[in-house]
């Protein structure tokens, strides 16, 4: 195939209607977010995603927002990933976490997160204008 043909058919290609292309990317793709997930190793020792986060300005003014019982639980869960650390070993597999367990109830503080940033975001904004 000469370069003006393989030409054409690339921009003939590129100018197809994508409507006809799945909506399925690298990054939307559930079965790599499951691998990434089990490869993080944190539900191997009972831990939320929200329970590994690091804990900044923003994540320490959510978890003051968090109600005792939410707190409590996440206290429980990390004492007891240390506690598996320090034996150097891992929690029993009937008590990982799975995947749509952790996006159901894993993301706890994300709600009082986004507040929180969206607070501090505004304070920023106002304390640039005067």
């Amino acid at each position: 195939m000469s370069f003006a043909a393989a030409t054409v058919r690339a921009l003939r290609l590129a100018a197809r209607p994508t409507a006809n292309i799945a909506s399925r990317t690298f990054v939307n793709n559930v079965a790599v977010k499951k691998w990434a997930f089990n490869a993080s190793g944190f539900n191997q020792y009972g831990l939320y995603y929200d329970d590994a986060l690091y804990e900044s300005e923003d994540v320490k003014e959510a978890l003051k927002r968090v109600p005792q019982t939410v707190l409590d639980e996440r206290a429980f869960r990390i004492q007891r990933a240390v506690q598996c650390s320090v034996m150097k070993t891992v929690l029993p597999k009937d008590q990982w976490p799975t995947y749509e367990e952790d996006r159901e109830k894993g993301r706890y503080l994300q709600p009082y997160l986004e507040e929180v940033s969206s607070e501090r975001e505004e304070r920023e904004a106002w304390a640039k204008q005067g």
